[in-house]
């Protein structure tokens, strides 16, 4: 899953840029407004990791133009403003949820997996389907109740696919979620990923629709 982090705080942009890496995110970090406009014109990104204090274009502008744009990417905003007033502006003006600096890494990934499954209309923490389950929390994945071995690429690409049940995922769609800025992409990644996870799980998890991507089924629960 690929994110945007809007944060002009270098020491903490750094830290969570590099947690969220670690926990498996593609994360893409701008530290003004107006960076964060390009990013969100360019790029489709599962979450948006906001902070409200900014150079150029503050938080709050970003925010209402990317919603008067009818975008329904979801947004974490962070503040360092404790107040009631500050955190009724940022959810009306279009935040999904929002933190109060200073924070721990641990929640901040807690409720961007929230936000990006219940954008994605998953509601429950563990993600099923025929013999996978997938914890997107603990990073693991069972089939017919056994531990197997995935990647982190293997890992985000099954997350990916999972999220979208029943939705086609192209080829580039996959690489924008598992690749940030300046990550070196392969020119067969995604179909070695798809092949490792077949092998892994089985051949049936994941169908091929030629010319266009890939997909797993909906509804098999």
């Amino acid at each position: 899953m690929r994110i945007l982090l809007v944060e002009d705080d270098t020491l903490l942009g750094r830290g969570v840029s590099a947690g969220l890496v670690q926990a498996g995110w593609a994360v893409d970090w701008v530290t003004d407004g107006l960076d964060a406009e390009t990013a969100l014109r360019a790029t489709a990104y599962d979450a948006v990791v906001l902070d409200l204090g900014l150079p150029g274009i503050d938080g709050l502008t970003v925010l209402r133009q990317l919603r008067a744009k009818m975008d329904p990417t979801p947004v974490l905003v962070l503040t360092a403003r404790d107040t009631t007033a500050d955190r009724v502006a940022g959810l009306d003006a279009g935040g999904d949820d929002y933190l109060v600096k200073p924070f721990e890494l641990a929640e901040l990934q807690a409720r961007l997996r929230a936000l990006v499954r219940r954008s994605k209309g998953a509601a429950a923490p563990i993600l099923h389907h025929g013999r996978v389950a997938l914890d997107p929390a603990g990073r693991t994945v069972l089939l017919d109740g056994v531990p197997v071995a995935l990647s982190a690429r293997e890992f985000a690409t099954l997350q990916e696919l999972m999220l979208n049940a029943g939705r086609v995922r192209t080829r580039s769609q996959l690489e924008d979620s598992l690749y940030g800025w300046g990550d070196e992409i392969g020119s067969n990644t995604v179909e070695v990923y798809v092949h490792n996870l077949r092998r892994k799980l089985y051949a049936g998890l994941i169908r091929t629709v030629r010319g266009v991507g890939y997909v797993i089924p909906g509804s098999e629960t």
